[in-house]
């Protein structure tokens, strides 16, 4: 199971979560089954390249994203292609897994979705 996490920067799992989805320097995504972790810079519209966060991250074959908050457009696009999004997230990229498994994060849905764009 691969999943990813927005992050400041390059430092793997001890990485800070990027608590601005779209505007996130790097996107890491762990396999979980083999502990391969890789950093995908953001090359999105939202950092001056092109197309949306969420293509690059589907195009992973994630199944599950870990995020401080998004916006409703995202909670959408990852909901309609299977991917499961938790929100709440914070701290480091293992400090997020770590709170999924133990089921300490919500659902991403419409209600808790972001209303801002900041996400």
């Amino acid at each position: 199971m691969k999943i990813c996490v927005p992050t400041m920067g390059t430092e793997g799992m001890n990485e800070a979560i990027c608590q601005h989805f779209g505007r996130a320097p790097t996107f890491t995504v762990v396999d979980m089954d083999t502990g391969d972790i890789q950093i995908l810079p953001n090359v999105s519209e939202h950092m001056g390249g092109s197309g949306l966060p969420t293509e690059t991250i589907l195009k992973m074959g994630v199944q599950v994203m870990i995020v401080g908050g998004l916006g409703p457009k995202a909670v959408a696009a990852f909901s309609s292609s299977g991917v499961d999004v938790y929100v709440g997230a914070a701290g480091s990229v293992k400090d997020a897994i770590d709170d999924w498994q133990a089921k300490m994060l919500q659902r991403a849905d419409m209600d808790n979705a972001c209303k801002d764009h900041r996400h």
